[in-house]
């Protein structure tokens, strides 16, 4: 967490290391890969059945994030499945026969959000990485795209906000973009 009480937002540098050195087990790297390419939250990337993922010729084009496994039990979102989340989830290459995309211990549900923050954790601190949490990744998304000039009601449509208000409080700013828009008072 930052001193604002807001999950930090992840480097580059530090999203290389986790995803390359730090999750050892192909199914971390596509657990956290689908919370970060996907935008989506931990529980929604932990509560994936294995249909909303893969079909009957492997991963789908888009990932299925149903609405009862969704924060608000809203809307059931369909994201475009990133080819960096694809070649994770292709590494993965879980059981087809169980339920869940991220099974429980002893294969019983699925894996518990605590289980995930547990993972991350312990990576982290292995790879000396501090403040990151489970939801580092959505908000490290949803900011990149924001500062790639996405619009953000198409940021919206993925993040499952109910309001563009709720989006832009979620999103980072950094100290170069503040010091870029005082740059602008060029007068």
């Amino acid at each position: 967490m930052n001193r604002f009480g807001r999950a930090e937002i992840l480097t580059p540098d530090q999203i290389n290391l986790l995803f390359n050195e730090g999750f050892v087990n192909p199914r971390d790297r596509a657990l956290f890969g689908v919370c970060l390419y996907a935008a989506c939250r931990i529980n929604e990337a932990c509560t994936l059945a294995v249909n909303d993922v893969f079909g009957s010729n492997g991963v789908r084009g888009v990932l299925v994030l149903r609405s009862v496994n969704t924060k608000g039990k809203r809307d059931t979102r369909e994201i475009q499945v990133h080819p960096k989340l694809r070649q994770y989830l292709e590494e993965y290459n879980p059981n087809r026969r169980k339920e869940f995309l991220f099974p429980g211990r002893h294969g019983l549900g699925h894996i518990h959000k605590v289980s995930a923050d547990k993972i991350l954790r312990d990576t982290c601190t292995r790879l000396g990485i501090e403040g990151v949490s489970t939801h580092s990744f959505r908000r490290t998304a949803l900011t990149r795209m924001s500062d790639a000039g996405i619009p953000l009601r198409h940021i919206q449509e993925i993040s499952g906000h109910r309001t563009l208000a709720a989006l832009e409080r979620y999103l980072g700013v950094t100290e170069k973009q503040k010091q870029n828009a005082i740059s602008a008072l060029d007068f």
